[in-house]
């Protein structure tokens, strides 16, 4: 069947119309010169989990990123590493990005991860509820103002009446070490970041609570993400383009973690998972923290969340200017 002049004209328009199309999307854009970026990340991290899984997936290719991983020993020197720009990008708490916004140096922030610690203590302990933490050693994650201690001293004056702070006795230190405190006996509880209490709850030990739990016991819904993807507004004009490249290819690499397995597999020596129950918990818990939207209601949510942080930390949290800032949470784009 012969085709038409006209009919040709038009096939051969939508062809370039699609060509031009494709031209436009990140999936030719890696055709062009690559958007460099590099990522700072604590070298046992579960950034690291989602780095290697962009690359093992090809989607910093897709997307036209050269992506470079810098590995740190702590969370310190990766904020030191972001504030000299020795780095373009980290995950930290969005706390932290106010802060150093309120103080005359402007951040963005972008949600990595909806994962929260928890309450961990043994099956068959002496604490079975909030209240059993009166006169308790409470091992905690970081030190006096880690967010989640915070969040439970807020939690328990709301509940029970009390400031755990006062009413226990909280010891704090490094997560690895608080947690190893828990099976010694030296601690009958232990408030840890999340990938520390899949470590426990692989070994038989329990959650009295989740810190997503303290944070709608205080009236603030949606859970809002604490920690997520933290970059200098400064460097915006020259790498807007990277990062808002990385934070899709970070979207798609958690939809692979997100539906399969054989990903994980991948990034098993990663994760220094000590048996199957750990590697699986870990992979578990890592899943139900995949953040969703993150809109109006997330953003109220934060704000509502300042609030109590800035009330029960005080100045030593949230710095000589305190406020909250909704510009931290605008997208890439803005």
């Amino acid at each position: 069947m012969k085709v038409s002049g006209r009919v040709a004209a038009l096939s051969r328009r939508a062809v370039l119309a699609t060509a031009a199309g494709l031209l436009a999307s990140p999936v030719v854009r890696a055709q062009d010169a690559p958007l460099g970026l590099r990522v700072g990340a604590l070298k046992f991290g579960t950034l690291n989990w989602l780095v290697e899984t962009i690359s093992a997936e090809g989607l910093d290719r897709r997307e036209g990123l050269a992506l470079e991983s810098v590995d740190f020993a702590g969370g310190q020197a990766t904020t030191v590493a972001l504030q000299a720009g020795d780095v373009d990008l980290i995950v930290s708490d969005w706390l932290w990005a106010l802060r150093r916004s309120n103080d005359g140096e402007p951040m963005r922030f972008a949600p990595f991860s909806n994962a929260l610690g928890a309450v961990m203590v043994a099956a068959d302990g002496p604490v079975k509820m909030l209240d059993d933490l009166r006169g308790r050693r409470i091992g905690v994650a970081g030190g006096a103002l880690d967010k989640s201690w915070l969040l439970l001293r807020a939690y328990s004056k709301v509940k029970i009446g009390v400031d755990l702070a006062s009413a226990a006795e909280p010891v704090y230190g490094a997560p690895p070490l608080v947690s190893e405190q828990l099976p010694l006996g030296r601690v009958d509880a232990v408030l840890t970041f999340w990938p520390y209490a899949a470590r426990l709850d692989a070994r038989g030990f329990t959650r009295l609570m989740d810190v997503s739990e303290m944070i709608t016991g205080l009236g603030i819904a949606p859970v809002p993400p604490l920690v997520g993807f933290v970059w200098r507004n400064a460097v915006m004009a020259e790498k807007g383009a990277a990062i808002a490249a990385f934070l899709r290819a970070a979207a798609a690499a958690n939809r692979v973690l997100a539906t399969k397995d054989a990903a994980w597999e991948r990034i098993r020596p990663l994760m220094q998972a000590a048996d199957d129950a750990e590697f699986v918990r870990l992979r578990d818990y890592y899943r139900a923290g995949i953040p969703g939207s993150f809109g109006e209601a997330e953003r109220l949510s934060c704000a509502k969340l300042y609030e109590v942080l800035a009330q029960i930390g005080g100045p030593e949290l949230v710095g000589p200017t305190p406020g909250f800032d909704r510009a931290l949470f605008g997208p890439v784009g803005e």
